[in-house]
């Protein structure tokens, strides 16, 4: 599969690239970024990076062009049956697209690793009964998903709503706090609660027999996407289903440092209030951003996930046991 993830953007001239797994902290309080014993030479602490944005946002404010990324990334405490410190991702830049145009070629891609796959599949470990049936593309939003399954307009919703849809979904909250008692209330802000109903009761429904885009992102969970003009109450960001596993996030880019600088203050914010360690600005790319970022369109995709979906996994454990069995 990585070989034809390779073929596929050389023949469409994207060039790959090796940004440095070193780097800042990830700023994003969902993110756990895992410490490196080391320092880079202004005696800041170097962690593993989650993702090579940053890096990948500087080549792209340099004049790289078009630029893709297939290799290791770490995330700590994901721990789980879809999850693991050390991961494959593949995450690319295209100067020009929007999120959809992106979407679009991101369907194409994982559409050309299918035949490839295909082709091989008698030498695929656990290929009876795998994935490698030609899905549809579906196009679906946020807002109407969570309609759908969550009984719910995430736009309008009040916190007590969402926290009724939570409860009404059998949603069980426990407090991981050292000083909470058995039975004592957990209190979520609107977006935690957005987040358990879009993890816990609408994903498990998305993408099966087919590819799903969820767009329209509420404009709270932007992250590093810019505003929809057309309804700023949504950001220009989406995320793929397949078989009710989310397979990647992408997002039309932010390119004003202004509006980047003051999400990642609040960032800091967030980290603050939930007790999590609060890392230094990434000044690096906020930099980069101030040279000035093309317009541009980026995801990131799980490799291993969309490995375990080709193969009918039901866990990346299973798809590592396979890969490097004996």
């Amino acid at each position: 599969m990585a070989a034809a993830i390779r073929e596929f953007f050389a023949q469409r001239g994207v060039l790959e690239v090796h940004p440095p797994c070193l780097g800042p902290a990830a700023m994003d309080p969902a993110l756990a970024s895992v410490a490196a014993d080391a320092a880079d030479g202004d005696g800041n602490q170097l962690y593993l990076q989650t993702s090579p944005e940053s890096a990948m946002k500087r080549l792209l404010s340099a004049g790289s062009g078009d630029i893709y990324y297939l290799g290791p990334a770490w995330r700590g405490g994901e721990r789980g049956r879809w999850h693991s410190v050390e991961f494959t991702l593949l995450e690319w830049y295209r100067v020009g697209y929007s999120h959809y145009d992106l979407m679009a070629e991101l369907a194409e891609l994982i559409e050309y690793c299918r035949i490839s796959l295909s082709k091989r599949k008698a030498t695929v470990p656990a290929a009876e009964g795998c994935g490698l049936g030609k899905r549809s593309v579906e196009y679906l939003s946020y807002r109407q998903a969570c309609l759908d399954q969550a009984w719910v307009d995430p736009l309008t919703a009040s916190q007590e709503q969402l926290q009724e849809a939570v409860t009404r979904a059998g949603i069980e909250l426990h407090s991981c706090a050292a000083n909470s008692s058995a039975g004592s209330e957990v209190n979520l802000d609107r977006d935690e609660l957005l987040d358990l109903l879009l993890s816990h009761v609408v994903a498990m429904q998305l993408g099966h027999s087919r590819i799903t885009f969820l767009t329209a992102f509420p404009a709270s969970q932007a992250a590093l996407a810019r505003l929809d003009e057309a309804d700023p109450r949504t950001a220009r960001r989406f995320e793929l289903f397949m078989d009710g596993l989310e397979i990647a996030n992408g997002y039309h880019e932010l390119t004003d440092p202004g509006a980047q600088r003051q999400r990642f203050k609040q960032e800091q914010q967030q980290r603050r209030a939930g007790g999590l360690p609060v890392h230094e600005l990434d000044h690096s790319l906020l930099a980069a951003l101030e040279r000035g970022l093309p317009d541009c369109a980026g995801v990131a995709v799980g490799f291993d996930r969309l490995l375990a979906v080709f193969l009918g996994a039901d866990s990346l454990a299973e798809v590592r046991s396979e890969l490097y069995r004996g």
